[in-house]
């Protein structure tokens, strides 16, 4: 982490969070001055509770007051820390990259979310119904997502950006979640080669770091 001018940010969690980590590897990219604070839920604290209001992670706390929800946070610190840019220049091309941020966070990863109590934290099996629900939904996103990913190299074209980081942090989450409840990866299903891109990305120094303190909170 590289000192700037700004004050030391802390960056309220846990590493097993996706968009805990999403944040923190914009902070890492960017090479901002920021400290952990292991955050875990629920937040019952007021003081916390103040931070974020619906009581979720991750948040920011600044010098100049408190972010909540993760694209927020990343779009304060792309204006905050310009350099070097998650974004293009362009403005539509910049508003094409929140878009596949956009179809990655809040239609493919929290349409997959509904299968993680039962993939991952023992809730109790889903009923075939709502397997077949979600499933549909799930189905649904993938096409939309697969319409906007480009992949060339990267996801929104020739520049690693936000969207890349969104991705590396869901992609395989998402992937997981249904391997483990269909028994079938749907993203590879629909010919998304996601393993070889997050394989790709995962050589950044950011990435390895995200993943490195990830593995190290799963084993502690």
């Amino acid at each position: 982490m590289t000192s700037t001018t700004h004050s030391p940010i802390a960056l309220h969690g846990f590493p097993l969070s996706n968009y805990y980590n999403k944040v923190k590897m914009v902070l890492l990219e960017k090479g901002v001055a920021f400290t952990e604070v292991n955050t875990p839920l629920p937040l019952k604290d007021p003081a916390m509770r103040a931070h974020s209001p619906m009581g979720k992670v991750p948040f920011i706390v600044t010098s100049q007051g408190s972010i909540s929800e993760s694209q927020a946070i990343v779009d304060w610190l792309e204006q905050a820390f310009p350099e070097p840019a998650l974004l293009p220049s362009d403005p539509f091309e910049a508003a094409k990259v929140r878009e596949l941020t956009t179809y990655i966070d809040w239609h493919l990863e929290i349409c997959a979310r509904q299968l993680y109590g039962s993939a991952f934290f023992g809730a109790p099996p889903l009923s075939d119904a709502n397997k077949d629900r979600i499933r549909k939904q799930l189905e649904a996103a993938i096409a939309a997502f697969q319409q906007l990913a480009r992949f060339s190299p990267y996801i929104a074209g020739d520049h690693f950006t936000q969207a890349d980081i969104s991705a590396f942090v869901n992609l395989p989450l998402v992937a997981l979640a249904c391997k483990t409840i269909y028994g079938e990866d749907l993203l590879a299903a629909a010919g998304i080669d996601h393993r070889t891109y997050t394989k790709r990305i995962g050589e950044r120094a950011s990435a390895q770091k995200v993943q490195a303190d990830r593995k190290a909170s799963l084993k502690a």
